[in-house]
């Protein structure tokens, strides 16, 4: 172990206890939360240096996953080991997944409640929220004019098949596009982490990782229930999301309305709710089991999705994390990591008309408040919870106006 890398000194409950404290308080997206995580515990807590977090930090962008949150799993693994990995998501991730199960309790058990203007306010500031995604995912990952015009033709496509096989097709295609044609900068320096997974235990836990997503379409295909095709859709959403947590939305869109779980409007309300509540935008399909019918509804279903989701997730950061020093040398990975990037740029851009546009937009009033929450996110620097806020606000008034 390297000098740079203390030991584990942690007891799983102290991490839970950090963890928490961050889950209740971390709001602003996956950027906000990896500074209020150097801030724990590069700064505060001293629990490793700060080119050990950045090494980490690292991995975790080029890792498909919530970023975050697995930075966050990895941080409790050094610490406390297994237990320490599991105590580090439970505290990072269950205040912001109870509080949308709960969101959606009330949307599902009050009638007039899915129609009410404030919650179409929360359907208008998806679309702000979901366009400064665009905006700065495609500053970061779209660097050069190459790398645009794959996101643009990943957008054209997703919008001409508009289904699972599609978002696939694109994903597949700009990585082999990028692993080709795309130049990367060579990583520079030796990893200064040093994590209690042996290469056996990464081996296992990537097959683990590939096997849902071999039998998981067989099942929606040869049973074809809504439960196997929401599971499915939620498994491949947590294994293939590259770019960011917003990406998740056409993913699990594609899952939850095409199962028949909830409809679009439904799925855009919770989407703009969870935009104000702190930790990984990743609890989203807490809400969406939520709303479910049957077995998986309820808390039940809320928490079963979330388990799923994250489930990818925390494989491949296990699977990773022996081999990371030699992968993160390989120019043709990190090519077509790349290019699986600047495709995503295009899903979500494609997202952002169909299904967020279309199914909120409806008149110039909510063309003038979208672009007020615009601004607001982009130039003001506001905090997404505020805007959310005001944006509720703004629907309710325009409803009982008549607007």
């Amino acid at each position: 172990m390297s000098p740079l890398d203390p030991p584990k000194s942690e007891s799983a409950w102290r991490v839970f206890l950090a963890f928490l404290r961050l889950g209740l308080t971390s709001f602003g997206g996956p950027i906000a939360h990896l500074s209020y995580f150097r801030l724990e515990f590069v700064e505060r807590r001293r629990w490793l240096t700060d080119r050990s977090y950045s090494e980490l930090v690292a991995l975790c962008q080029l890792l498909p996953g919530p970023a975050s949150s697995q930075v966050g799993m990895a941080l409790g693994l050094r610490r406390a080991g297994w237990a320490g990995l599991l105590a580090a998501w439970a505290g990072f991730t269950l205040p912001s997944a109870a509080l949308l199960i709960l969101f959606a309790l009330g949307v599902a058990g009050y009638e007039g409640i899915a129609e009410s203007g404030w919650l179409h306010g929360l359907k208008i500031v998806a679309v702000a929220v979901v366009a400064q995604a665009v905006w700065g995912m495609a500053r970061s990952l779209c660097t050069d004019r190459l790398r645009a015009g794959v996101a643009l033709v990943a957008a054209v496509l997703a919008l001409a098949m508009p289904s699972v096989v599609g978002q696939m097709v694109v994903i597949i295609v700009s990585g082999l596009f990028g692993r080709w044609a795309l130049k990367v900068e060579p990583a520079l320096g030796h990893s200064a982490c040093s994590y209690p997974v042996s290469r056996r235990t990464g081996t296992v836990a990537l097959m683990l990782l590939v096997l849902p997503l071999v039998l998981l379409p067989v099942w929606a295909v040869a049973g074809g229930s809504r439960l196997a095709v929401l599971l499915e859709g939620v498994y491949r959403a947590g294994a293939l999301v590259f770019g960011g947590g917003h990406v998740v939305l056409p993913l699990l869109q594609t899952a939850a309305v095409q199962s028949g779980t909830v409809s679009t409007a439904d799925l855009l309300a919770g989407y703009g709710a969870a935009q104000a509540m702190p930790g990984p935008l990743f609890t989203f399909a807490a809400y969406l089991g939520a709303m479910g019918e049957g077995p998986l509804g309820g808390w039940a279903g809320g928490l079963a999705l979330l388990a799923v989701i994250f489930l990818p997730a925390v494989l491949v950061l296990v699977g990773v994390l022996p081999f990371w020093e030699s992968l993160r040398h390989r120019k043709g990975l990190r090519a077509a990591i790349a290019g699986v990037n600047a495709g995503v740029v295009g899903i979500l851009l494609a997202a952002l008309y169909d299904p967020v546009w279309t199914s909120a937009i409806h008149d110039r009033w909510d063309v003038a408040m979208a672009l007020v929450a615009f601004g607001l996110l982009v130039v003001a620097r506001a905090p997404p919870i505020v805007v959310v806020l005001l944006a509720a606000m703004a629907g309710w008034l325009c409803a009982s106006k008549g607007l």
